[in-house]
């Protein structure tokens, strides 16, 4: 399973991430960095990612060839993310037909009804228990 782990500014969400797929997904799973800069990218790197890559296109070539995508909410949200995340981010992965497992965190002026408030490392636990049921599925087409 390809999954690519987006985030921008200091990575710390993408980093929590990528360490938590790392610790529970086997080891063959393969994980892309995809940082709205070269900071993030760099962090998610050093959890454990198998690659990584930074900036606009970057982001909008990398998406069409992962079976997930993975962030914060904002990730979707066209300049989000204090400014980094450009329409054309946010375009390219809102239209991959890769699958979108989204924590329900943003900067920008967008509330999320019906979600619960949970701390990170929970939302994190949720997100990789999802990534996996998906991966479980896939294996077994």
């Amino acid at each position: 399973m390809k999954i690519a782990v987006v985030d921008g500014q200091g990575g710390g969400i993408g980093r929590v991430i990528t360490e938590q797929i790392r610790r529970v997904l086997p080891p063959e799973t393969e994980i892309i960095a995809l940082g709205t800069n070269a900071i993030a990218t760099s962090l998610m790197l050093r959890a454990g990612a198998n690659e990584g890559a930074s900036g606009e296109n970057a982001v909008i070539q990398n998406v069409e060839d992962v079976d997930c995508i993975v962030g914060p909410l904002g990730i979707i949200l066209a300049h989000s993310m204090r400014g980094e995340l450009t329409p054309r981010m946010a375009e390219a992965i809102a239209k991959s037909k890769a699958k979108k497992i989204l924590l329900p965190l943003t900067l920008v002026q967008v509330e999320v009804v019906g979600v619960e408030l949970e701390p990170l490392p929970h939302l994190v636990e949720k997100l990789v228990a999802k990534i996996k049921e998906i991966a479980e599925v896939k294996k077994n087409v």
